[in-house]
């Protein structure tokens, strides 16, 4: 563990410049986070090309609420 906390002071010292850098570096180095193996990351943006092309399908935040509170009853 005290390697890590040498390596964040080493990092630290860095210029700004140079912490970004090694920033991207490191978050290069990770294998990637989130995946789309459920479709889920598409199916949003379909509902958002929906909305944008029919705005009027949008329901206001209390009426979201509404549903969500007669689905619990």
């Amino acid at each position: 563990m005290s390697t890590i906390i040498e390596v964040e002071k080493l990092a630290l010292g860095l210029t700004e410049k140079e912490r970004a850098a090694l920033a991207v570096n490191l978050l290069n180095s990770l294998p990637g986070v989130l995946s789309d193996a459920d479709e889920g990351v598409a199916e949003a943006l379909r509902r958002d090309a929906e909305l944008d092309a029919d705005p009027a399908q949008a329901i206001s935040l209390t009426e979201l609420d509404s549903q969500f509170q007669s689905r619990l009853r």
